[in-house]
């Protein structure tokens, strides 16, 4: 069962999140030919004040 783990900084839209685990469950049942049924898609949200950038938080960065 694979299973896939994506860290993302906090905004995308239930739309984006819904097509990035398509599409990576797509690509594992492709290309290492697991059963749909069995892949796996967790995303990690992480508040821009949370995730670092070159020595800044990405919210001081601008994103």
């Amino acid at each position: 069962m694979p299973i896939m783990q994506v860290h993302l900084i906090e905004g995308r839209t239930e739309e984006q999140k819904a097509k990035l685990i398509a599409a990576l469950t797509h690509a594992a049942v492709e290309s290492i030919g697991a059963p749909i049924e069995s892949v796996r898609v967790i995303i990690h949200e992480i508040p821009n004040t949370d995730f670092g950038i070159a020595g800044e938080t990405a919210k001081q960065r601008g994103r």
